[in-house]
């Protein structure tokens, strides 16, 4: 067990945290509260290293493979919305194209990203859905982003995620997920649901990849 404090569990701060696995680039650890494996903090990219891995993506709006992959949580997600709702994409990248997905079916979507639309105002309002696809495995303080996020969302709102979950171990080992260096932290169902009941949340997944929460009214 780890006991050392930068091995804290960064999503739900607890201090249970036991050795998951080691490959040639980083250690990962895993949460015995909220079962989250993350990376040892030790082995995280510079934030300049980080912005470099990201300028390398190529998201166009207008390849209809890219939309197809953002379907699988804009699809469900507007099954859910009222009409005309007012949302946020978080983490939108350098290409927004769910959001103009969003748009396309009536609803106002701002944007924020931190490195490529560091918009702070956008961060000060309430919205009636927030999205954030393949977003959650890069976040090295996913405790303050995620209460972010609950605060973001009016009673109500929807939160729509995107990101591959932890099986097991044996999984884990062949994962392709954990060799993208840029990411950090990696969730299972358990975690979400540790998550949903911790903070009152109704919880969906659809699909391997699809996470809707819904806020209390």
């Amino acid at each position: 067990m780890h006991n050392c404090p930068q091995c804290r569990c960064p999503l739900c701060n607890g201090d249970k945290t036991d050795a998951y696995f080691e490959d040639k680039h980083r250690e990962y650890l895993q949460c015995q509260t909220c079962q989250l494996v993350f990376v040892n903090p030790q082995h995280r990219l510079s934030a300049e290293r980080e912005k470099a891995f990201y300028d390398l993506h190529e998201n166009d709006p207008n390849d209809a493979g890219y939309r197809r992959f953002l379907s699988r949580v804009c699809d469900p997600m507007l099954e859910r919305l009222a009409p005309d709702s007012k949302g946020l994409d978080f983490g939108c990248g350098p290409g927004p194209t769910l959001s103009l997905m969003l748009e396309e079916a009536g609803h106002d979507v701002a944007l924020y990203d931190i490195f490529f639309h560091p918009n702070e105002q956008a961060l000060q309002t309430e919205y009636d859905f927030m999205t954030a696809t393949e977003v959650i495995e890069h976040l090295h303080h996913p405790d303050t982003v995620w209460q972010q996020w609950l605060n973001l969302v009016k009673p109500g709102g929807w939160i729509g995620l995107m990101t591959k979950m932890v099986k097991d171990r044996d999984a884990f080992a062949s994962w392709h997920y954990k060799n993208d260096l840029t990411h950090v932290i990696f969730f299972s169902r358990a975690t979400f649901q540790f998550l949903a009941e911790r903070d009152k949340l109704e919880l969906e997944f659809i699909g391997n990849d699809v996470i809707l929460l819904r806020k209390p009214q």
